[in-house]
């Protein structure tokens, strides 16, 4: 037996939700950007943006529409350091992500006639 929900039922959940997010989230960054915080404190801060989009990532790379493959016969490892060659040596974003996009399309179709 499947239970029905409605309308207002569902955007009842979405607003108290949203509502619930905001005030667990918004209470400790007024409180910690009225504060000097110490050096080591924010040099460890500032690890945290490119450790949770690393783990992002790896996941997407590793596990591509959520099932394990074998990293070397799909295009996702592949496109992913062809990637991050571009952005260390352009420094660009756009062109990282560019680049990216393309080796990853090419890489679609290329690989299945290398790997069969």
């Amino acid at each position: 037996m499947t239970a029905s929900l409605s309308p207002a039922t569902i955007w009842g959940v979405i607003v108290g939700m949203a509502l619930l997010n905001y005030a667990v989230r918004f209470p400790p960054i007024a409180i910690v950007s009225r504060i000097d915080l110490p050096k080591p404190v924010m040099r460890w801060l500032s690890f945290i943006p490119i450790a949770v989009m690393g783990a992002l990532v790896a996941g997407e790379v590793l596990r591509p529409a959520g099932h394990w493959s074998h990293p070397l016969t799909g295009p996702n490892l592949y496109a992913a350091v062809i990637t991050a060659v571009v952005f260390k040596y352009s420094r660009s974003f756009l062109g990282a992500t560019v680049a990216g996009m393309a080796s990853f399309v090419v890489l679609q179709r290329v690989l299945p006639m290398l790997f069969g």
